[in-house]
C-alpha cells in the first residue's frame, strides 16, 4: 500500500525519496519533516558530519495548498558536504574495511574502488528514511496513532527505567537529555560508557525500544507469512544500518520461561472490553495487532568505522594491512532513535491503509470509526457444532 525508495549517495548532492500510497488530504508541509530530520542528527557520541549538515527536506510533489493529493509525494535533501568533494580528486580506496559493505559490494557488483560501495551502504541515506517516516507519523497522528522510542542501553549501560512511568513519559523524558534515554539517573553512566570509548578510540552499540500507542485491533494477519505485522516490523528495524537482532514484546526474555509465565492472560472489563492482564506479547498475537501497545527493540552494533586499525587485505597489492579510518560517529545508537520510529511508522501506516482503504483521509476515518473492536458485542458467537465440509 505505502511504498517509499530512496536514492543518493553519502557524498553526493543531494538525497532522494518517492513515497507513493498516501491518501489525499493529509495536512503536510516541509516542517513537519524537518523537525523529524533535526532529530536525526541530535545526539551525544555523534561525529563531525552533523556539524557540516543541516538536513532541510524540499516537497517537489505531491502536495498542493498544503494537502497531500494521493500521488505520490518526491522530497530531496541537500547534501552540504557535497561542495568539499565536488572539484576533488578522489584517493583510491582498496581496503575494505570489517563490518562493511566495501568487500561484499564490491563481489557482488563487481566494483573496482571499494568508494563506491561506502557510498550507498552509508547511513547518511537514513535521512529520507527519516522524511518518508514523517509523512507516515502525521498519518497515524490523524488517527490518534503515537509512535515514540528511547535508549534502553549503550554499551555495558543498561538504563534504570521506572516501570511506574508512562510510555508518553518515557517518550518526553528521552527527548529532554542527549543520550535519549528515559533514566535521567542513567544518562551521566551513558556519557562517560561514551566518553571512554573516545578516548579508547573505539565505538559503541545499543539497544533502542520503539512504542506504538493506540493501534487498533486486527491490524496484519495470520494467514500469510509476509503479511504477519510482527514480522514486518522486525524486517524493518533490522533493515537500517548496524542492527543486528530484534524482538517483540519480551521475545528473548520469554525464551527463557515457561508458557504458564508467557501469555498474557484474557479478562472482562467493564463495559465488555476483552482486556490483556498483562503485555509480554508486545501487542502482537498471531502477527495481529491486539490493541495493547506494540513494544519492539533493535541492537545496533558498535559503528564499525573505528579509529583503531583493523586487519584486512589491499585488494591492489593483495597484501595483508591496516584499515584507514574514515569519519565517523562513535556511538550512533542515540541518532538511531528517530530512525528506529521512522521505519516503525511507515509499518504502522502500511497496515492502517491496507485495513482501513479509501483514497483519502475523509474516507478512511469513517472506517476507522467503524472498525470491530475487542468488545463482547462486536464479537457474537454461533456457539453450535459446525464441519469442515471439504470433499474427501
Amino acid at each position: 500500500m505505502i511504498r517509499f525508495l530512496t536514492a543518493g549517495e553519502s557524498h553526493g548532492p543531494r538525497l532522494t525519496a518517492i513515497m507513493d500510497g498516501l491518501p489525499a488530504g493529509l495536512p503536510l508541509g516541509p516542517e513537519d519533516i524537518n523537525r523529524e530530520l533535526a532529530r536525526r542528527q541530535e545526539g551525544y557520541g555523534s561525529g563531525g558530519r552533523m556539524n557540516i549538515e543541516r538536513d532541510e527536506v524540499q516537497i517537489t510533489s505531491g502536495v498542493a495548498a498544503g494537502l497531500t493529493t494521493g500521488a505520490p509525494i518526491a522530497m530531496t535533501v541537500e547534501n552540504r558536504d557535497f561542495k568539499n568533494w565536488r572539484e576533488k580528486d578522489i584517493a583510491p580506496m582498496t581496503t575494505p574495511r570489517p563490518g562493511h559493505a566495501d568487500l561484499t559490494g564490491a563481489v557482488k557488483y563487481g566494483y573496482r574502488d571499494l568508494r563506491v560501495s561506502l557510498e550507498r551502504a552509508s547511513a547518511r541515506e537514513t535521512t529520507m528514511r527519516v522524511a518518508a517516516g514523517a509523512i507516515a507519523r502525521k498519518l497515524l497522528d490523524a488517527f490518534g496513532i503515537v509512535v515514540g522510542g528511547y535508549v534502553t542501553q549503550i554499551g555495558s549501560v543498561i538504563a534504570d527505567i521506572d516501570p511506574a512511568l508512562s510510555y508518553p513519559e518515557r517518550f518526553a523524558l528521552a527527548e529532554s537529555n542527549d543520550v535519549r534515554t528515559p533514566s535521567l539517573a542513567s544518562a551521566e553512566r551513558m556519557h562517560e560508557e561514551i566518553r571512554q570509548a573516545k578516548i579508547d578510540k573505539d565505538t559503541l552499540g545499543g539497544i533502542i525500544e520503539v512504542v506504538v500507542l493506540n493501534a487498533p485491533v486486527g491490524l496484519g494477519t495470520h494467514v500469510q507469512h509476509d503479511r504477519r505485522l510482527d514480522a514486518r516490523v522486525v524486517a524493518a528495524l533490522v533493515s537500517i544500518h548496524a542492527m543486528k537482532g530484534a524482538e517483540i514484546g519480551d521475545g528473548f526474555l520469554n525464551a527463557g520461561r515457561r508458557g504458564s509465565e508467557v501469555h498474557d492472560e484474557i479478562g472482562l472489563a467493564e463495559g465488555g472490553v476483552i482486556t490483556r492482564k498483562s503485555n509480554r506479547a508486545g501487542g502482537f498475537e498471531g502477527g495481529i495487532t491486539t490493541g495493547e501497545p506494540i513494544i519492539a527493540r533493535v541492537a545496533m552494533k558498535p559503528i564499525a568505522t573505528v579509529m583503531k586499525s583493523l586487519g584486512s587485505v589491499n585488494l591492489a597489492t593483495g597484501a595483508e594491512e591496516k584499515t584507514v579510518y574514515e569519519r565517523s560517529d562513535f556511538c550512533a545508537v542515540t541518532r538511531a532513535v528517530p530512525i528506529c520510529e521512522a521505519m516503525v511508522a511507515l509499518v504502522i501506516a502500511d497496515a492502517l491503509v491496507e485495513k482501513l482503504g479509501g483514497d483519502s483521509i475523509g474516507e478512511m476515518k469513517p472506517r476507522f470509526d467503524a472498525l470491530r473492536r475487542a468488545r463482547l458485542e462486536d464479537l457474537p458467537m454461533d456457539n453450535v457444532e459446525w464441519r469442515f465440509g471439504y470433499p474427501v
